[in-house]
């Protein structure tokens, strides 16, 4: 499998399961994929900046002003440059944002900018209930009628303590399955 050169943005939220979105960016940039973290400040109360940084051999973007070198804003260039999106975690509070097409931050800015055409995937991590309530139900299906393709969730034990559906799914498959549409992507153009 190669994707090498093809540029991911990550979008990480705020779930217990943001831990395990440290191994998705370290297995993608092992692949020879170039890899820009976006997180959300929720996310930032489960994991830091600092391995995404280090694993990905990037910067971090943390906030919507977040500015690197150059005139245009970071969360545009991500969405110009950006071959896929994949949101690892998604809470249930980003689905409703995305579905509502909120940008109150950076990665909803992000998620709005990018060029038609350009994938989206997410793995949706939760707690069972928030995952079958008719809202987020409604939003996933919004959002699937949109284009966005769910990796998961799965069933497992939550870190609630509860065992059901919400789970986000084994970091193997989401890379497995980041890696077969970027491979698909660049078979057609």
């Amino acid at each position: 499998m190669s994707a090498t050169g093809a540029r991911v943005v990550l979008g990480v939220t705020g779930s217990i399961a943001a831990h395990r979105a440290i191994d998705v960016a370290s297995r993608l940039t092992q692949a020879g994929v170039e890899v820009r973290v976006v997180m959300t400040a929720d996310a930032q109360q489960f994991v830091t900046p600092l391995p995404f940084k280090t694993l990905s051999r990037g910067p971090v973007i943390t906030g919507l002003y977040d500015e690197e070198e150059g005139w245009k804003p970071s969360h545009i260039r991500l969405a110009d440059e950006a071959d896929l999106v994949l949101v690892a975690p998604a809470t249930a509070n980003t689905l409703a944002k995305m579905a509502m097409g909120l940008a109150d931050d950076a990665l909803g800015c992000v998620l709005l900018a990018l060029n038609p055409g350009t994938p989206v995937l997410v793995a949706p991590a939760m707690n069972g209930k928030m995952w079958m309530h008719p809202a987020t139900r409604q939003n996933v299906a919004l959002l699937g009628s949109r284009g966005v393709e769910f990796l998961g969730p799965e069933e497992g034990l939550l870190s609630c303590g509860y065992e059901g559906m919400g789970r986000m799914l084994a970091v193997e498959q989401v890379v497995e399955r980041v890696m077969a549409v970027l491979e698909g992507r660049r078979k057609v153009g």
